[in-house]
C-alpha cells in the first residue's frame, strides 16, 4: 500500500515516537522512509540587520543536519535494513512539506503534532494542521509530548 513514506522532522525530542511509528509502517510495507527538514527562512526575516544571514542560515542548516541524522539513526535502530533517505528544504515548513509530498509521489506523510488547543493553537498555529488541510497525500499525525 505504501512505497514512499515522508517524515518531516524538526528535531524536537518527541520525534522519536513519530519515527518509530513510521519505521514500523515502512517495515511492514517494505517502503522507503524519507526524512525532510525545512529550514524556515521566514522565521529569520525579522532579525535586526546587524545579524549575519549567512551565520544564521548556517546555524539553521546545522540544526537541520542534526535533526535528519537523529531521525535516520532512530529509524535504523527501530528497524534495520530500511531504505532511508534525507532531504533538506528551505521555505515555509507546511508549504514545503505539501509541495515535496506531491512532487515526489509520496504515498503517506507521517508527522508529529503537539495537540495544542485554545490560545496556544491560535497564537502558534500548527504545521501539522496546515499540512493536513493542504495535502492531497494522506497524512498520519502522531501525538508528541505530554
Amino acid at each position: 500500500m505504501y512505497d514512499r513514506i515522508l517524515v518531516p522532522t524538526d528535531g524536537s525530542p518527541g520525534m522519536g515516537r513519530v519515527v518509530s511509528h513510521a519505521a514500523e509502517l515502512a517495515g511492514v510495507h517494505d517502503a522507503t522512509l524519507e526524512f525532510v527538514y525545512v529550514v524556515n527562512s521566514g522565521a529569520v526575516a525579522n532579525l535586526p540587520m546587524e545579524s549575519s544571514w549567512e551565520g544564521v542560515a548556517e546555524m539553521l542548516r546545522d540544526e537541520g543536519e542534526n535533526a535528519l541524522t537523529a531521525a535516520v539513526q532512530e529509524a535504523d535502530s527501530e528497524h534495520s535494513g530500511l531504505d532511508l533517505e534525507r532531504t533538506m528544504l528551505e521555505g515555509s515548513p507546511a508549504s514545503e512539506v505539501v509541495r515535496y509530498a506531491s512532487r515526489e509521489a509520496i504515498d503517506l506523510v507521517c508527522m508529529g503534532t503537539h495537540g495544542r488547543g485554545g490560545i496556544n493553537r491560535l497564537l502558534l498555529g500548527s504545521v501539522a494542521e496546515r499540512v493536513v488541510r493542504a495535502s492531497e497525500v494522506p497524512v498520519l499525525t502522531v501525538r508528541v509530548g505530554d
